[in-house]
């Protein structure tokens, strides 16, 4: 199913331009561009990258957020040089790497919390934050709430 949706975004692009494919693939919540095998992430939606280097060192960081994922590893996963990594990155997702990776662990961080009764504990670890304070910030900065608001809005919701 998803190979008809790829080769529509790609008649659209054709046919109307990359802006056009973009806004389609936003609404149907897909990627842009995808490469094989991968399942679908708003937080990938949202970097939006152009290459599928950097979309396969995005992948390889939602497969590995466990580990501590340097820039050099995100580099070799996209087969660049860690310094054309860097700059290609931030053209094409507009953010750092470390950025990126964050956002991708809040986003997999909020899953687990809503999904589960995890305590806040393991899902930082689990997501590969150093300890539950680094998580509650980067929730903070991206959600604007820290974990536990979250956990109890899920358990309200459930409710």
């Amino acid at each position: 199913m998803t190979a008809c949706i790829d080769l529509c975004l790609a008649l659209v692009e054709s046919d109307l331009g990359v802006e056009a494919s973009r806004t389609v693939a936003k609404k149907m919540v897909v990627y842009h561009r995808r490469s094989g095998g991968q399942s679908q992430f708003s937080a990938l939606l949202e970097l939006e990258p152009k290459s599928d280097r950097i979309q396969t060192a995005l992948s390889y960081a939602k497969r590995n957020l466990r580990k501590e994922l340097s820039v050099d590893e995100l580099a070799d996963a996209a087969s660049l040089s860690r310094r054309q990594f860097s700059r290609a990155f931030r053209v094409e997702t507009g953010q750092s790497p470390a950025r990126a990776v964050e956002t991708l662990r809040v986003e997999a961080a909020r899953s687990m919390i809503e999904e589960g009764n995890h305590p806040i504990d393991v899902v930082a670890r689990e997501n590969g934050f150093s300890d539950p304070e680094r998580m509650r910030r980067a929730f903070i900065r991206a959600y604007g709430m820290p974990p536990q608001a979250v956990k109890r809005a899920a358990r309200l919701e459930a409710a």
